[in-house]
């Protein structure tokens, strides 16, 4: 049973699971955007949005919740210096997802999540 719990397995312990959304969400700032299969990014999302709120905040306390995530020091520099500031005005919905079809070796359903331009 699985009363109350939320969100996606994603066939990984929890620890792994962690782990897998800080290097993705690490990815997603650095890049703008990745591809991954739609699962793992309808659970990487509100994940992102959240840093990106905090990051929207600026202050030292959110900055030292982010670095809690992200270990990429540019990374966080770049989150809280350049997008958390294009996002200031925006109340949410900082990602957009986009299907792509389904992934030639195993029928996988594959999205890219990619940050908004505004």
């Amino acid at each position: 049973m699985r009363h109350r719990a939320k969100g996606r397995q994603l066939s990984r312990t929890s620890s792994h699971k962690k782990a897998t959304l800080n290097n993705m969400a690490t990815s997603l700032f650095l890049h703008g955007g990745i591809q991954t299969t739609e699962a793992k990014a309808k659970e990487l999302r509100p994940f992102a949005e959240r840093l990106i709120t905090l990051a929207r905040r600026g202050d030292l306390h959110a900055r030292r919740l982010v670095e809690r995530r992200l270990k990429d020091k540019a990374v966080t520099t770049k989150l809280f210096a350049e997008i958390g500031k294009r996002f200031a005005a925006r109340p949410g919905g900082y990602t957009r997802i986009v299907k792509l079809g389904h992934r030639v070796g195993d029928g996988a359903d594959i999205a890219r999540i990619e940050l908004l331009a505004e």
